[in-house]
């Protein structure tokens, strides 16, 4: 028996118990060599511990050097900007890894296979704004502050291009606003061409607006391949392209650092439908292959991605929101049904 690799699992709300139970049966009948350390964030922490992100769940994390997380809602009034931002601001978790590939055979967009990389804590969401008051008026003016640093711009383009050669991908494509933002986002463009040219001859490189952008992968997405970004216009351009794909329901996320690894659903905690046993598991299953891959267990990964689209292209067990009538547990069953075909 291998070693097996010690996981933080965070459920989450809403519908993430459901599908992260269902996530661990195909895991498990997959072969996958996990051992789980299950911890509570978001508003399950907030009413069994008080706290929306316990000591205890970071304690975990940072132990274990991997976790996979079911969505979380951040409480109202918790003090909290966002549960994730939290966690990836604690682990310094720079780059968000956004993979998206065509599965679903009814998607508006098929053989999709195009990656967003964000840099995942600059920006404006690094969260530096205030009010200015003018006329006895303390709110008159809000003011946020866009934080782009060499430093962090330098470390994102790398990781793109690493993570380019690492997969056998042709292009990385540095999506800015430098021609209105021209230092902030002039910084970004600057940096991310001196690093492009350590990397000549290897990965071809190329820079586009964001707004053009945004229309070219409505046209045309197959023009792309690995898309580098700052941090707002990465969230922005990774729902995009998930929509490409069939939604946020096919999107995995990998949130990356030196120090730790999460892997996530993308989608929310969908309350309206939680504790009914039909919400749709791929994107924390998905998530789940990205973290097979990064434990060194890409076999057990692709055998599960193969079941998957196996049990999508059969249109077996589909949930309500593929235009079913299965639940969480039975699509599950159908994806162990392919696994064991192979076996």
């Amino acid at each position: 028996m291998p070693t097996p690799h010690d996981v933080t699992l965070i459920p989450g709300d809403g519908i993430g118990p459901e599908i992260s139970r269902t996530v661990m049966d195909i895991l498990e009948a997959a072969g996958a060599p996990l051992r789980w350390h299950e911890c509570v964030g978001g508003v399950t922490a907030l009413e069994t511990v008080g706290e929306p992100l316990p000591p205890a769940t970071l304690e975990s994390i940072e132990t274990n050097g991997v976790a996979l997380k079911g969505p979380l809602t951040t409480p109202i009034g918790s003090g909290f900007r966002s549960v994730n931002v939290a966690l990836r601001k604690h682990f310094d978790l720079f780059a968000n890894v956004r993979p998206a590939v065509t599965l679903l055979p009814t998607a508006r967009y098929p053989d999709v296979d195009l990656v967003i990389v964000r840099e995942n804590t600059e920006g404006l969401y690094a969260g530096i704004e205030h009010f200015i008051g003018m006329e006895n008026d303390p709110r008159a003016v809000a003011e946020s502050v866009m934080l782009i640093t060499r430093f962090g711009s330098r470390r994102i383009v790398r990781f793109a291009f690493e993570y380019a050669l690492a997969h056998g991908r042709r292009l990385v494509t540095l999506v800015h606003k430098a021609n209105i933002l021209k230092y902030t986002q002039g910084l970004f463009l600057e940096v991310g061409r001196e690093v492009a040219a350590e990397y000549e001859g290897r990965v071809e490189f190329d820079d586009r607006i964001v707004d053009a952008t945004a229309m070219q992968l409505a046209l045309d997405p197959y023009r792309f391949d690995v898309i580098v970004t700052e941090n707002m216009f990465g969230d922005i351009l990774s729902d995009q392209v998930a929509g490409l794909i069939g939604g946020l329901g096919f999107a995995p996320g990998a949130n990356l650092g030196e120090r730790a690894a999460i892997f996530e659903a993308v989608h929310g905690s969908a309350p309206d439908i939680a504790g009914r046993g039909i919400a749709n598991p791929t994107s924390l299953l998905l998530a789940g292959c990205l973290m097979l891959d990064h434990l060194g267990e890409a076999p057990i990964a692709a055998s599960v991605r193969d079941a998957l689209r196996r049990t999508l292209d059969e249109r077996a067990a589909w949930t309500p929101d593929l235009g079913g009538s299965a639940g969480t547990a039975e699509f599950g069953d159908a994806v162990i049904a392919r696994l064991e075909e192979v076996a």
